[in-house]
C-alpha cells in the first residue's frame, strides 16, 4: 500500500494510538487524519486534540455521536430485543458499525484513500471496523498496525513511545489493569486477573454501579412510556434517547443493577472473559418486553424470539451495515407500530421487576382471560375439540407401536 497519502485514524490520545499516530507517519510516510468520537464514554476529548495537534496532525476531528449513537444504533437494537449467547446485551458490538460510517464519512471529504483503527489481531473490533468500512466504501484501504508491527506487549509500546518522544499520560494513583471500553450502553472490563476464569472479579473494578448488597434499603420505582418500541419518557418527563440511556445508567446503577460476568465465543474463533455493566440497557430490556407482551401477536412476538439470536449475532459479528440485519430491521420496526404505553418498573438490589403495563394497543381481554364468569365470551367446550385435533398424530403413533 505505497501509494497511500492521506490515512483517517481511528484516535482516542491514549497509548496505543498515540503510538499509531507515529507509526503511520513514519512506515507509510503519509498525512494522518485524526477522528476521535464522542458516544458517552464520559471522558474529556480535548486532550486528544491537543496531543493531535502536537503530533503536527492539520485535520483533527472530533465529533459528538451520543444522541446518533442512541437514536439509530442502540434504540434499534433494543426493538429487537437483542442479546448474545443469551447474556451479552452487545455494548461495545453496536457502537464499531457508527465509528466506521464516520470514518469513511471523514475519508470521503478529506480524500483518505486508507483508515487505520488501534484494534488487535486477536478480537471482535477489527472484523466489525473492516466490514463497516468495506460495506460503506468498498475500495477502501485498512491499515491494521496490530496485524503488522511487533510491538505487540505494552512494555514495547511504552520503549517505541519513549524512543519517539510520544508522550504517555500516566494516570495518578492507582491504574486500572484493565482493557476497558465505555459509551453510553456499557461499560466493557477484559485482561489481567479476568483471563483467569475462575477468579472472581475485584470490587474496587466496577465503575457504574454499586453491588446488589451494597443497594439502597428502599426501591426505586419508575415509569417508563413507549412509542412505536422506543422509550419517549420517564416518569412523565419526555427525553430524547441519549438523556434516556444516561439517566437509566445512573438510576439503575444505583440499586446495583447491570453487571454481568461472561465467557463468551468470539467471531474469531476463541472464548474470552469479560466483565460488563450496562445498567440502562439491563432496564431497558426488561422493560420492552413487558410492553410486547402486553401489545404483540403471539406469533409475532414468537418469530421476533426465534428470529432475535441471528440478528444478535449479527450485530456481535461485525454485520450491522449487511442487507440481511437491514432486512431484519425492517421486520423488527414493522412488529413495534402498537407496542405503545407504559411499563411501571421496580428497581431493587440487583433485581429489575415489573409491577404493571398499560396500552391503548393492548391485546389483552379481561372478559376472556377471566376465572369469573365470561357471560360467554369463551366457549370452554371448544377446547375439546382443539386439543383431539392436536393429539391425533400421536394417538395414531401410539397405536402403530
Amino acid at each position: 500500500m505505497t501509494d497511500i497519502k492521506k490515512v483517517v485514524l481511528a484516535y482516542s490520545g491514549g497509548l496505543d494510538t498515540s503510538i499509531i499516530l507515529k507509526w503511520l507517519q513514519d512506515k507509510y510516510q503519509c498525512e494522518v487524519v485524526t477522528f476521535t468520537a464522542d458516544i458517552g464514554q464520559g471522558e474529556e476529548l480535548e486532550p486528544a486534540r491537543n496531543k493531535a495537534k502536537a503530533a503536527g496532525i492539520k485535520e483533527i476531528y472530533i465529533e459528538d455521536l451520543r444522541e446518533e449513537f442512541a437514536r439509530d444504533y442502540v434504540f434499534p437494537m433494543f426493538r429487537a430485543n437483542a442479546i448474545y449467547e443469551g447474556e451479552y446485551l452487545l455494548g461495545t458490538s453496536i457502537a464499531r458499525p457508527l465509528i466506521a460510517k464516520y470514518l469513511i464519512k471523514i475519508a470521503n471529504k478529506t480524500g483518505a484513500e486508507a483508515i487505520s483503527h488501534g484494534a488487535t489481531g486477536k478480537g471482535n473490533d477489527q472484523v466489525r471496523f473492516e466490514l463497516g468500512a468495506y460495506a460503506l466504501k468498498p475500495d477502501i484501504k485498512v491499515i491494521a498496525p496490530w496485524r503488522e508491527w511487533d510491538l505487540n506487549s505494552r512494555q514495547k509500546l511504552l520503549n517505541y513511545a519513549e524512543q519517539h518522544g510520544i508522550p504517555i499520560e500516566m494516570k495518578r494513583g492507582k491504574k486500572s489493569p484493565y482493557s476497558m471500553d465505555a459509551n453510553l450502553l456499557h461499560i466493557s472490563y477484559e485482561g489481567d486477573i479476568l483471563e483467569e476464569p475462575w477468579n472472581e472479579p475485584e470490587a474496587d473494578m466496577w465503575r457504574w454501579s454499586v453491588s446488589p448488597e451494597a443497594a439502597p434499603e428502599q426501591p426505586t420505582i419508575l415509569e417508563l412510556e413507549f412509542i412505536q418500541g422506543d422509550i419517549v419518557a420517564i416518569d412523565g418527563k419526555t427525553m430524547t434517547p441519549a438523556e434516556i440511556l444516561t439517566y437509566l445508567n445512573k438510576v439503575a446503577g444505583a440499586n446495583g443493577i447491570g453487571r454481568l460476568d461472561l465467557v463468551e465465543n468470539r467471531y474469531v474463533g476463541m472464548k474470552s472473559r469479560g466483565c460488563y455493566e450496562t445498567p440502562g440497557g439491563t432496564v431497558m430490556l426488561k422493560a420492552h418486553r413487558a410492553m410486547e407482551s402486553l401489545t404483540l401477536d403471539r406469533e409475532v412476538a414468537h418469530l421476533k424470539d426465534e428470529l432475535m439470536p441471528r440478528y444478535a449475532s449479527l450485530i456481535y459479528n461485525g454485520y450491522w451495515w449487511s442487507p440481511e440485519r437491514e432486512m431484519l430491521q425492517g421486520m423488527i420496526d414493522s412488529s413495534q407500530v402498537n407496542v405503545n404505553g407504559k411499563v411501571r418498573l421496580k428497581l431493587y438490589k440487583g433485581n429489575v421487576i415489573v409491577t404493571g403495563r398499560s396500552s391503548k394497543n393492548s391485546l389483552f381481554d379481561t372478559s376472556i382471560a377471566t376465572f369469573e364468569d365470561d357471560a360467554g365470551s369463551y366457549n370452554q367446550q371448544d377446547a375439546e375439540g382443539f386439543i383431539k385435533l392436536n393429539a391425533l398424530r400421536m394417538r395414531i403413533a401410539a397405536l402403530k407401536s
